[in-house]
């Protein structure tokens, strides 16, 4: 059976019918990202969003010859309504909100503070999500080092554990956990089980983060680690912007209604279903970005050096991911049919479930697809029965989403807030390291050697 808009209803891609090939214009975008800020970083910085196009448009062309417009605008449609258009709303939010509070003061970057920042972030993260933490604490972060000259290592730590491993606990932290819940997966017991890998992990890099930023901080010629250096202009430590404290706690109501209220009520644009409780988190997601952006001292902002470029560019980024993924995903979804038979299978054995697996498995392919439809698709391939998966299949579940979670951290595209704090920081004049920099530096000699005791120890 072909997969054209006659064949089948509604006209969406057979993962079946595509070959490995299909997955071409994804690795595409994804050595763009990597190769070219690297050898041709001003070409990049001026034109990656023409080459984020360039890929989709392949895609998109390729997928009208062969598939037909129908299944093209079909597939089209159902990721920009379903998946890409709310994931930047709640991004753009929290990207704004926090942008409006500001640390007011100055801290020396020093070993004990930096560590301090850190852990906030972490601690946060759970509650107003790895972008509203990152967004939040980013920049007072870069403040507080404007004068270390190693100071690369504190942003990698803060992406490890701010923009990913600190949104382990609640649906509210990471996309993929929010579609757990969506799924039936009660809020709290993310909570419970995830609590123990997520210390464990976060004891070893804050004892890893002090221990490296002492080493460099020894080196340079700084002042006393336990001192604070005031502020030249005499203002003392506090938050400017607070009233955004309340902003950010209405997009975690918003979130949460998304989740909890089901009226029932959708309407349909090409066999696409668009439920009410999804259009009423978004726009309240823009109102509060609104009152937010409106009512904000533009002051605080230009203290915080805001600007819209790092969101744009996740943004437009992201949108050529979000659509060159489609194929991937679809191939994915159909598991053993699929050109991508072996992952799947990899995961289980004699009919049960391999759980250490699922754990690698989940978590390197987070590591270079969005983590949040990785997710779904192991949650499936589990059996996506929510009920089965909390009780006798726990540690399956458990896998699943901390490979996700955590392993989000190994490259700049294994979630959206690496690549904002990456583009933070390099507007902050942070040299930050390449794709593959970031991954064989640090990455790969840090994480690694932690997730294998995890996945010891846990699975």
């Amino acid at each position: 059976m072909g997969s054209t808009g006659e064949d089948i209803y509604p006209p969406h891609l057979v993962g079946s019918d595509l070959s490995i090939f299909w997955v071409i214009p994804f690795i595409g975008i994804l050595l763009s990202i990597a190769v070219f800020p690297l050898v041709a970083p001003t070409f990049w910085h001026h034109h990656f969003g023409k080459v984020s196009f360039f890929w989709s448009g392949v895609l998109l062309l390729s997928m009208a010859i062969q598939k037909g417009l129908l299944t093209t605008f079909y597939e089209f449609l159902h990721v920009g309504f379903l998946e890409y258009i709310p994931f930047i709303i709640l991004l753009l939010a929290l990207f704004t909100i926090s942008g409006g509070i500001q640390l007011t003061g100055k801290l020396v970057g020093s070993p004990i503070v930096n560590t301090g920042i850190i852990l906030i972030g972490t601690i946060l993260a759970s509650w107003m999500g790895t972008t509203g933490a990152a967004m939040l604490l980013i920049r007072p972060l870069i403040r507080a080092n404007i004068y270390r000259k190693r100071k690369v290592h504190v942003m990698v730590f803060f992406i490890f554990l701010v923009a990913n491993i600190g949104g382990s606990l609640t649906p509210l932290g990471d996309p993929p956990l929010f579609l757990g819940f969506l799924k039936g997966v009660d809020f709290f017991w993310t909570t419970k089980a995830m609590l123990e890998p997520m210390l464990f992990v976060v004891v070893l890099l804050l004892i890893l983060f002090y221990s490296l930023d002492s080493f460099y901080y020894r080196k340079e010629d700084l002042p006393d680690p336990l001192v604070q250096v005031p502020d030249e202009s005499g203002v003392k430590l506090g938050l400017e912007g607070k009233f955004n404290f309340l902003l950010l706690a209405g997009v975690m109501f918003s979130v949460l209604l998304s989740g909890f209220w089901h009226p029932q009520l959708s309407f349909t644009v090409f066999h696409v279903e668009i439920e009410l409780q999804n259009i009423t988190r978004d726009i309240l997601l823009l109102v509060l970005t609104g009152i937010s952006w409106k009512m904000t001292p533009k002051d605080i902002r230009k203290k915080n050096e805001f600007t819209w470029f790092p969101i744009q560019e996740v943004a437009i980024l992201f949108a050529g991911i979000f659509i060159t993924i489609i194929p991937a995903i679809a191939i994915l979804r159909v598991g053993a049919d699929g050109a991508l038979a072996g992952v799947v299978n990899s995961v289980s054995s004699n009919g049960n479930p391999v759980n250490a697996t699922y754990f690698w498995a989940t978590g390197i392919l987070s590591s270079f697809l969005d983590n949040a439809p990785t997710y779904l698709v192991f949650f499936n391939t589990a059996g996506g029965d929510a009920v089965q998966l909390m009780g006798e299949l726990y540690t399956t579940l458990l896998a699943i989403s901390a490979g996700a979670v955590f392993m989000g951290a190994n490259t700049y595209i294994g979630n959206a807030p690496n690549f904002m704090v990456k583009s933070i920081a390099e507007e902050a004049g942070i040299t930050m390291p390449s794709f593959f920099g970031y991954m064989l530096k640090y990455s790969l000699p840090i994480l690694i050697p932690i997730f294998i005791l995890v996945s010891v120890i846990f699975f």
